[in-house]
């Protein structure tokens, strides 16, 4: 089984000693219900599997009374499985088909006896469904497609060279040549390959481009039918435009999303579930535009100004549909890659767990990804050519007066270095890049004697 760093979170869930029910989010075929079912085997006695997709009927379960010894009760018999206490894990997957099962999730957690994971998508979430959602007895674990890390474990990377790696990295130290050269042969692979783990797989397996390709393209396949199966009324054509459009919109030079060319009376607002349908199904990544590249990001987007992603870049190369493979593999990452390269930082940087957003002034130019560290802000480009020390944009907004920035980076073909202040790194190293996380505990006590 390809090990995903999932499988260490659901290890961390079961360690707590009052834990809620795990709900796992992410886009269909990334690997969602084969890491639960392997860590449900591994970790229980006893595992039940429901898939509200696949098995229409189970809804059933849910489809009276939702106090926990009814639904138990009914889940023993549809499921013909004895349920041990304390050693019993329950996964409920493609939740979303069953929004009864989300509003029973209460019940269960505070039944105690059992534990639960629920695994799915938003695809056609009807969120009126759900009568009264879980809150305070769910944990939300958002999952996406095999990072670049995972990647290289996948193809034979040991642990301790992506240790060294990570010293160099957080040490400015330059990796050696040959490391150094293996990795970015290495990072042009998972370009094209991407994270999918059925397409990992099959280049693990065969190291087949063209099988690779083929899987990809059965995948793009299924989402277009889910788009067209959970998708309502009219908005299944606009969601199936904006999904298709995303390789020619990336392809512009400015990135970004440009409604006009797909629609030339189209309106923001008209198309605005359109965009949430495909980011909440995880299959598009928007990043979006900042007033002030200043804290707090969140504050300063411009919802109407973003460019959108494709949730791999795997299937990004896919869908171009112009035989890009080759030349990638071979190194060739130039201005018409630029737009490949910059889906691949942007997935990492996702996955990583930091927002996606960037910032382009009239007086300063276009940064590519500008994210916020705690109260801190890095100024992140990723260049694909050999000019990459040239950066007009990056030097401008460094000496606005007033803007304060932690770390400019240079994600590169070259090696790390230090140059007035701008931080070079190999592309590769994008996957140390991670958000300072805040303290498990973090205790604050007011003292009172002065008032006393």
């Amino acid at each position: 089984m390809l090990y995903r760093k999932a499988y260490d979170k659901l290890l961390e869930w079961k360690k707590q000693s009052k834990r809620k029910a795990l709900c796992i989010l992410g886009a269909r075929q990334i690997g969602k219900t084969t890491v639960i079912r392997q860590f449900g085997n591994d970790n229980y006695e006893c595992f039940i599997e429901i898939n509200f997709i696949t098995d229409t009927d189970a809804a059933r379960i849910f489809a009276g009374n939702l106090d926990a010894n009814t639904i138990i009760t009914n889940l023993t018999a549809y499921t013909r499985k004895a349920m041990i206490p304390g050693k019993t894990l329950v996964l409920l997957d493609e939740i979303q088909a069953c929004p009864n099962a989300r509003t029973a999730i209460k019940f269960l957690v505070e039944d105690g006896r059992f534990d639960y994971i629920e695994s799915g998508s938003l695809l056609g979430v009807k969120h009126k469904e759900v009568r009264s959602y879980p809150v305070g007895f769910e944990e939300l674990y958002h999952m996406y497609p095999m990072d670049l890390e995972e990647y290289l474990w996948a193809n034979g990377v040991q642990k301790s060279t992506i240790q060294y790696l990570k010293d160099c990295y957080d040490k400015g130290l330059p990796v050696t040549d040959a490391i150094h050269e293996t990795m970015c042969k290495l990072f042009y692979s998972y370009i094209v390959v991407g994270g999918m783990p059925d397409v990992v797989q099959t280049y693990v397996d065969t190291h087949d481009i063209a099988q690779v390709i083929a899987r990809q393209a059965e995948i793009l396949e299924l989402y277009r039918l889910d788009i067209a199966q959970y998708a309502e009324g009219n908005d299944k054509v606009k969601i199936r435009a904006i999904f298709d459009s995303i390789p020619s919109q990336l392809n512009d030079k400015k990135r970004r999303f440009i409604l006009s060319a797909l629609d030339p009376n189209g309106r923001q607002l008209r198309y605005a579930d359109s965009f949430n349908w495909l980011a909440d199904a995880g299959v598009a990544l928007p990043c979006y535009n900042v007033e002030e590249p200043q804290p707090p990001l969140r504050l300063n987007e411009k919802h109407n100004l973003f460019k959108l992603f494709m949730g791999d870049t795997g299937l990004l190369c896919a869908a171009c549909m112009d035989n890009v493979q080759f030349e990638i593999l071979n190194g060739d990452l130039q201005i018409n890659m630029g737009s490949i390269l910059e889906n691949m930082i942007a997935q990492q940087l996702k996955s990583n767990g930091f927002g996606l957003n960037y910032f382009d002034g009239k007086k300063t130019g276009e940064i590519d990804f500008v994210i916020q560290n705690g109260m801190g802000i890095d100024l992140v480009e990723a260049k694909s050519g050999n000019d990459y020390k040239v950066h007009s944009a990056l030097d401008k907004i460094r000496r606005v007066e007033g803007w304060r920035f932690e770390n400019a980076k240079v994600l590169c073909k070259g090696n790390v270095e230090n140059e007035t202040g701008v931080w070079y790194y190999p592309w590769y190293m994008v996957m140390f890049m991670t958000p300072n996380r805040a303290p498990k505990e973090l205790k604050y006590e007011v003292d009172l004697s002065a008032l006393q």
